[in-house]
């Protein structure tokens, strides 16, 4: 079911992209006055053709559904096929190598140009929804990371960066990420969790020795920023009659410690209960912003009658015959933020996404090829589908986010001055208006099966890395 479910995702995801790509080109095809003869979603074998409109364009889903294309009239096209009939008299002037130059920039440009246009408008979508995203609240760092240096000791909060108010660890994971690849500094604002309101201190990161390569993994961590894990939350009291429900403990209690040990997730709280039957603890909870303290004394149960992930103490120590029990279903809820904009900030912010991730990529694609960066970080249709499939497990605004995100990629890809690629034809009218006349046929050909077998070795590269991914 995972599988159906990650493939489903997969062409929920790419199939409409692929067709406002191609829609973007179809459209201003039209509108210079060229006559277009295929809309065709996928490649190969025709599997469904119909035929519409005046110049009776053939619209058709094709075999292999990874891309598109948009055939317009065009005389080379036709010297190429000798049986071909010529173009009417009349259809002369709608061939696309009639074109200005101008138009067929235009008309090229237009595929890629509708891939951001689209993004733009799924981002401010989701800006004016709204989305809940994790505080950038972090644990105390570890020993020899650089927040650590910097002498932060304890749990805290990232409110700013270089003055710019930070709303969550994604927004302030994306400022350090675009800062650490310029190897800058940076400027946080940080208040700790435990002190007063007026602790807020102001910390330089200096991440000149940050190495690009660290982007492959974790980074944050690396920099002493680990997400503060949610201390355990009481779900439901579950026994009425026993040992929580007697000690008063309630439904929304947050637990932040046992006989003075920071409880930090479920597993540490049941762990501690489990092997402690009959024996007093003294629980600090959080309940409505309050501390309070109260004995909870766990009951005895068999370790069978506890093994249930739901209650607390259902982890005993090895080979043991019981295990302590309070009664209580455990949660853990993480600390979020409502993410939301006003309809004009919503877009403006839309644009800004949009234009940030399409400079990041051409700059990740650059230190690809200079070696700063690993090719491994190329990814195929595998991994594509796996990230949609898990988008789409958590809710529509994140995979509505994930498409917008491969809709810019799709649009940069295509923009990259590569023979085959939209990028590759538009390097061709440039370099036609700079000469005074297009490059020669030979070039052409040549250049096109360059870029062919590019993008053959790419796809090779994206496969292999996806099957390593799937291997580890």
């Amino acid at each position: 079911m995972n599988i159906v479910w990650t493939i489903a995702a997969f062409f929920a995801a790419l199939g409409p992209l692929i067709v406002f790509h191609e829609l973007g080109h179809y459209a201003v095809a039209r509108l210079c006055g060229v006559k277009v003869l295929r809309f065709s979603v996928g490649f190969g074998r025709p599997l469904v053709k119909w035929v519409r409109g005046r110049d009776r364009t053939e619209w058709v889903l094709s075999a292999i559904p990874f891309g598109g294309y948009v055939a317009m009239l065009d005389e080379r096209e036709l010297q190429a096929e000798p049986k071909s009939a010529a173009i009417p008299e009349s259809d002369l002037a709608r061939a696309f190598n009639r074109q200005s130059v101008a138009k067929r920039i235009a008309i090229v440009a237009a595929g890629p140009f509708a891939n951001l246009v689209l993004a733009v408008l799924l981002y401010a979508g989701v800006n004016m929804v709204g989305i809940d995203e994790p505080r950038a609240v972090f644990s105390a760092p570890v020993a020899g990371s650089a927040m650590a240096a910097a002498g932060i000791d304890a749990p805290f909060e990232v409110t700013a960066l270089d003055g710019e108010a930070i709303r969550s660890i994604v927004d302030l994971r994306w400022h350090l990420l675009k800062i650490g690849v310029d190897h800058e500094a940076a400027v946080l604002q940080v208040k700790r969790l435990d002190g007063p309101a007026d602790a807020d201190r102001r910390v330089t990161l200096d991440l000149a020795s940050f190495e690009t390569r660290d982007l492959e993994s974790d980074f944050m961590q690396k920099l002493g920023l680990a997400l503060l894990r949610p201390k355990p939350t009481i779900r439901d009291v579950a026994d009425q009659n026993g040992p929580a429900a007697n000690a008063g403990l309630k439904r929304g209690d947050r637990v932040v410690s046992i006989d003075g040990k920071a409880i930090d997730d479920v597993d540490a709280l049941q762990r501690i209960v489990g092997a402690s039957p009959g024996k007093k603890l003294q629980f600090v909870i959080e309940r409505n912003g309050s501390m309070v303290t109260t004995s909870v004394t766990p009951i005895a149960a068999p370790v069978a009658a506890t093994s249930t992930g739901s209650n607390a103490g259902s982890i005993a120590a090895p080979n043991a015959a019981t295990a302590g029990r309070i009664g209580v279903q455990l949660g853990a809820q993480m600390q979020t933020v409502r993410v939301r904009y006003g309809p004009l900030d919503a877009i403006a912010h839309g644009v800004t996404q949009t234009w940030d991730l399409c400079v990041f990529s051409v700059r990740m694609i650059g230190k690809m090829l200079s070696g700063e960066i690993s090719l491994k970080n190329i990814s195929g249709p595998v991994t594509i589908a796996d990230y949609a499939g898990q988008s789409a497990r958590l809710g529509p605004l994140a995979f509505i986010s994930f498409v917008a995100f491969i809709s810019i990629s799709l649009g940069v890809m295509n923009l990259l001055p590569v023979p085959m690629l939209d990028g590759g034809h538009l390097l061709y009218y440039f370099a036609e208006i700079v000469r005074g006349r297009p490059p020669s046929e030979r070039f052409l050909e040549w250049s096109q099966r360059a870029g062919m077998f590019l993008l053959a070795g790419l796809m090779v590269v994206a496969l292999f890395n996806d099957v390593v991914r799937l291997l580890s």
